[in-house]
């Protein structure tokens, strides 16, 4: 092949067709709009869809992603468009890697999010590794984020659309990975442009609705799922306010989350009360004043850093940081204890920081992604 071929869309010094890109296909627009586009353009695409969970919970929830449903509108999409698309049966390995350790968490009275597991375990691992057995170039997904190409190689950096990017769900992102993915969306300003996009195409998913809740839980009664995992998790015991004086019953800790304060059945006090932490061992609830949630330190471990100089190379690191995915990035002192372990000393306290939850690292002056950890202990 000539040496002086100039480099493709995808980073690539051959032809579009002599380019092999995997898609990551979930049944919705916004993949179907990147396996639309790259297969329009000449790439050499090949679709696949994981089947996540069991069928028939699946077609019987409306809006969730790698439902039985899905699965038929990727594959439409693939048909369409004229490229290969496969259906791989990921059940088990999702069972383990995320469903498993959602049950646990919630047992352990965290706050888990399994979207981050799923991307981290199954598809950036799991999937990736099919992706390299299929001699393929690269793998590319529907995530509203971006990878730049930076002095020190691939930086992953928040998407254009701030309404859309999903930089906190996907932090635990390794450079390796970060090296063989492409996001095509990232740059994209809204979803109506991709919605746009899947039209020019004529894709039937181009008015689908966005997923919507965990994937895996029905109608977002999570403790369904739990109790079915874990039989006998949902055990009764006292709500307690923070003196240990006994306020009321609950019918199992997983059934609450920190900063909570509806449905907790102790009316008739003098202040709203807000669920400040869990106590599983002692099947306790304890409840506060919503001053009680408010946090400045948060403990972190299993870092995942992408910054261009080793973690514990510096005592301390200062930017921004997002504790959960609904609120901004807030100022924050990062100080290492190890490569992988951390606590953080927020500027401004936060409420509601919960274990099992991720806390992300932002570039306080631009859109660069530095990684982060997930919230543990005490916090």
């Amino acid at each position: 092949m000539p040496r002086d071929l100039p480099i493709n869309a995808l980073g690539f010094a051959r032809t579009a067709a002599d380019t092999r890109v995997i898609v990551a296909m979930s049944g919705g627009v916004d993949s179907s709009v990147v396996a639309a586009e790259l297969a329009a353009a000449g790439y050499d695409v090949v679709g696949i869809t994981l089947q996540l969970y069991d069928h028939g919970a699946a077609l019987a929830k409306k809006g969730a992603c790698c439902a039985g449903r899905d699965i038929h509108d990727a594959r439409r999409v693939a048909e369409a468009m004229g490229f290969p698309h496969y259906v791989l049966d990921y059940e088990n390995v999702f069972r383990d890697a995320v469903m498993e350790e959602f049950a646990e968490a919630y047992l352990g009275g965290a706050t888990p999010v399994p979207c981050i597991r799923c991307n981290e375990r199954v598809k950036f691992r799991d999937l990736m590794q099919t992706a390299r057995d299929l001699d393929a170039d690269c793998m590319a997904t529907g995530h509203y984020i971006r990878r730049v190409e930076g002095p020190a190689g691939p930086e992953l950096h928040r998407a254009a659309d701030p309404v859309r990017d999903q930089s906190y769900f996907l932090f635990a992102t390794t450079r390796e990975q970060l090296a063989y993915l492409r996001f095509p969306l990232g740059g994209i300003a809204t979803k109506a442009e991709t919605r746009a996009l899947a039209a020019k195409h004529g894709l039937a998913v181009a008015d689908k609705p966005d997923s919507q809740d965990i994937c895996f839980v029905p109608d977002g009664d999570y403790t369904k799922v739990i109790e079915r995992l874990r039989p006998g998790a949902g055990s009764p015991g006292d709500i307690v306010d923070m003196s240990g004086r006994v306020l009321g019953r609950h019918e199992g800790v997983i059934r609450y989350t920190i900063g909570q304060r509806r449905g907790l059945g102790i009316g008739g006090l003098d202040e709203p009360l807000y669920v400040v932490r869990l106590d599983p061992e002692a099947r306790q609830v304890v409840v506060g004043p919503r001053a009680a949630l408010a946090t400045r330190r948060v403990p972190l471990r299993e870092i995942n850093w992408l910054g261009d100089t080793p973690f514990a190379s510096q005592p301390e690191w200062h930017l921004d940081v997002r504790v959960r995915s609904t609120r901004p990035p807030a100022p924050a002192v990062i100080r290492p204890l190890s490569d992988t372990e951390a606590e953080v000393e927020l500027v401004a306290a936060e409420a509601g920081v919960s274990p099992g939850q991720a806390c992300v690292f932002y570039d306080p002056d631009g859109t660069r992604v530095f990684g982060g950890g997930w919230i543990w202990r005490g916090c």
